[in-house]
C-alpha cells in the first residue's frame, strides 16, 4: 500500500510520480543526492570504501537487495571473525526484498530494526547486540532466526508480525524481550531462551499451536491471545497471565532441569531456584488452563472465570497459614497448617485488623481494596470443586477449611448460621481436625466418668435374687431381698473408689458406641448416661470423618 507519510529524515525520493509522491524512502547518503540504492556505482562504492569494522551506519528506509547487503556486510566484515561488524546501525524503515543473513553480526551499539520489512528469510542467528536491538513494527514475511543470539541490552520486538517460522533458541537477553502486540502466524517453537529480567508478551497474538521455552525471572502474558494450543514450560520466572485469551487448551509447566541447549552460565543471573511462580489468573478462562509443578502462594484466582474446571497437576505449592501459638483474649490457640490463597492472607493483613490476629500473615497489601468475604467464599469453593472432579479429596479438603472460614467471618450471612459454624468450627474444624474432635471426645468422657462416680453410681446395688429346688419336696423357691431405689449415701469425698470409677468408665465407654451399659444407675446418672449417648457418639463420628477427609482417594 503507497502512502504518501513523508518520512523524518532527508530521503532519496528516486521513483516520485503520481502515483507515489514520496518516491524512495531511503535515507540520503554519501554524496547526499540519493540513498545507496540509487546511487551511482562510483559513489556507492565509495560511500562503503568509509565504511570499517564497528562503522557506524545509517540506512533507514533503503531498499535492499541480496547483492547490496553483501557489499555492505564486505565493508563492515572483521577480519578476525569473519562476520559483519556494526557500531551504531540504523535500518529503520528498511525493506529486504531476499534473504538478510545477519548470521554472526555484531552490534556494538544499539540496532535499530523498527517498522523495517524482510520479505524473505532473516537470519540474526548468533548475532551479538551489544546495546540492545529495536525491532517493534517490523514485518518478518519469512522465516526469522535469531538461534544462540545475545542481547546484552534490551530486545524490543512490539507490534512485530511473525508471518513464517521464528526460531529463537539458546537465544539470551540479559535484560528484556519485548514482545508486546507481536503477532506469530506460523511459529511452532518460541525459545529455549534467556532473559535477564522480563519476557514480555502482553497483548501478544498466536495464531497457531505453540510451545515457548524460557528461563526468566519475568514472564508477562497480560491480554495475551492463544488462538490455538499453547505449552509454556518455564524455568525461575514470574508469570502473570492477567486477561489471557486462550481459545484452546494451554499449560504453564514448572521445568525443574535446565534446557539441554542453554549453557548452565546462561541461567546464574537468575539463581538457583529454578521454581516457577504464578502471580495471577485474574480474568483468564481458566477451564482451558493447566498449571503443572509450580508455586501459586502469590497467585491472584479472583475474576478467573470457570475457575471450578482449572486443573492442577503435579506439584502445586500454596501459601501456609503462620505457625506457632497465638491468645485471643485469654484464650490460647494454635494455627493447624492449611494452604491458603493470597486473597486471604491480604484480608487477614489488612491494617484495620487486630494486631494479634494480623501476626505471621505478612505485610499489607499495598492495595486496601481487597476482595471481600463473599468473592473469597466462591473462589475457594470453585478451587475445591476443581479438586474434587480430579479425584483429590485429601487436596481438596484445605479448600473446603478455607471456603467455611471465609463464612463463618462473613457478615452477609445470618447470625444463627454464624454460631453454628463457630461451634462446628470449634469442635472439629469443619470436620476436618481429628485431634480437634478427639480432644472434646477426651474432655466429655472425663466428665461423663467424673460426674458418674460423684452423682450416677448408687451406694448399694439392687437385691439379690435367688432360685433353687427345696430338698425332700422338690419344689422350687425363689428367694429375693428388696433394696431401696438407687441412691447416694456418705460424702463425696469418699466416693472416688476404684469399683465406682471403673463402673462409670464402663458406663461412658459403652455410651461413645451407644450401647446401654447394663449398670443400676441414680435417676442423676440416668440422665448423665443419655447425655453421654448423644454427645460422645457425634464427637467420634466427627473424628473418623476428619481421618476419611484427609484419606479417601
Amino acid at each position: 500500500m503507497i502512502t504518501t507519510t513523508l518520512p523524518s529524515w532527508r530521503h532519496c525520493g528516486a521513483g516520485a510520480g503520481p502515483a507515489d509522491p514520496v518516491g524512495c524512502r531511503g535515507v540520503r547518503t554519501g554524496s547526499g543526492t540519493a540513498c545507496l540504492a540509487h546511487l551511482s556505482a562510483a559513489d556507492r562504492a565509495a560511500c562503503l570504501a568509509a565504511l570499517g569494522p564497528g562503522a557506524d551506519v545509517d540506512l533507514r528506509g533503503t531498499a535492499f537487495s541480496e547483492d547490496l547487503l553483501r557489499a555492505l556486510f564486505d565493508a563492515v566484515r572483521d577480519p578476525v571473525s569473519g562476520a559483519p561488524a556494526f557500531g551504531e546501525a540504523q535500518f529503520v524503515g528498511a525493506s529486504f526484498s531476499g534473504d538478510a543473513r545477519f548470521v554472526g553480526a555484531s552490534f556494538s551499539g544499539t540496532a535499530r530494526f523498527g517498522g523495517a520489512v524482510f520479505g524473505g528469510a532473516a537470519r540474526f542467528d548468533r548475532a551479538e547486540f551489544g546495546a540492545g536491538a529495536r525491532f517493534h513494527n517490523v514485518e518478518f514475511k519469512g522465516p526469522a532466526g535469531f538461534t544462540k543470539a545475545r542481547f546484552r541490552g534490551t530486545g524490543r520486538f512490539g507490534e512485530a508480525v511473525f508471518s513464517g517460522a521464528v526460531e529463537f533458541g539458546g537465544t539470551s537477553f540479559a535484560d528484556t524481550a519485548r514482545f508486546a502486540g507481536a503477532r506469530f502466524d506460523a511459529a511452532p517453537h518460541l525459545g529455549p531462551l534467556v532473559c535477564g529480567r522480563l519476557l514480555d508478551l502482553s497483548a501478544a497474538v498466536f495464531t497457531e499451536p505453540v510451545t515457548i521455552e524460557a528461563a526468566t525471572a519475568e514472564i508477562a502474558c497480560r491480554r495475551t491471545r492463544w488462538e490455538s494450543t499453547a505449552i509454556l514450560r518455564l524455568r525461575h520466572a514470574r508469570v502473570d497471565l492477567t486477561d489471557g485469551r486462550p481459545a484452546q487448551p494451554m499449560a504453564v509447566v514448572g521445568k525443574f532441569t535446565p534446557f539441554a541447549s542453554v549453557p548452565a552460565r546462561a541461567e546464574e543471573a537468575l539463581g538457583s531456584d529454578p521454581v516457577v511462580r504464578v502471580v495471577s489468573i485474574r480474568g483468564i478462562d481458566a477451564s482451558m488452563l493447566t498449571l503443572a509443578d509450580l508455586n501459586l502462594a502469590e497467585c491472584v484466582f479472583t475474576g478467573a472465570l470457570h475457575l471450578d474446571q482449572l486443573r492442577l497437576e503435579g506439584l502445586s505449592i500454596f501459601r501456609t497459614t503462620p505457625g506457632g501459638r497465638r491468645t485471643r483474649g485469654l484464650v490460647p490457640f494454635r494455627w493447624t497448617r492449611r494452604q491458603v490463597i493470597e486473597e486471604e492472607r491480604q484480608w487477614r493483613a489488612l491494617p484495620g485488623r487486630a494486631a494479634s490476629a494480623r501476626r505471621g500473615w505478612g505485610a499489607p497489601p499495598p492495595d486496601p481494596a481487597v476482595p471481600g468475604l463473599a468473592s473469597l467464599t466462591t473462589v475457594y469453593r470453585q478451587l475445591r470443586k476443581a479438586r474434587e472432579d480430579s479425584k483429590d479429596e485429601p487436596g481438596a479438603a484445605d479448600f473446603y477449611y478455607g471456603e467455611m472460614e471465609m463464612r463463618r467471618h462473613s457478615f452477609g450471612y445470618r447470625r444463627a448460621e454464624r454460631w453454628l459454624l463457630q461451634a462446628y468450627w470449634s469442635l472439629s474444624g469443619y470436620g476436618l481436625r481429628a485431634a480437634r474432635a478427639l480432644a472434646w471426645l477426651v474432655t466429655a468422657m472425663i466428665v461423663s466418668v467424673f460426674a458418674l462416680t460423684l452423682w450416677g453410681v448408687p451406694s448399694s446395688d439392687p437385691g439379690a435374687v435367688t432360685t433353687g429346688i427345696l430338698p425332700g419336696t422338690g419344689r422350687r423357691i425363689t428367694l429375693s431381698t428388696d433394696t431401696p431405689s438407687p441412691g447416694l449415701t456418705g460424702p463425696l469425698t469418699e466416693r472416688f473408689t476404684g469399683e465406682r470409677v471403673e463402673k462409670s468408665v464402663q458406663v461412658v465407654l459403652n455410651s461413645v458406641i451407644f450401647r446401654a451399659s447394663g449398670q443400676s444407675l441414680t435417676t442423676a446418672g440416668t440422665y448423665i448416661e443419655m447425655t453421654s449417648r448423644l454427645i460422645e457418639p457425634g464427637f467420634l463420628a466427627l473424628a473418623l470423618l476428619a481421618v476419611r477427609g484427609r484419606l479417601k482417594r
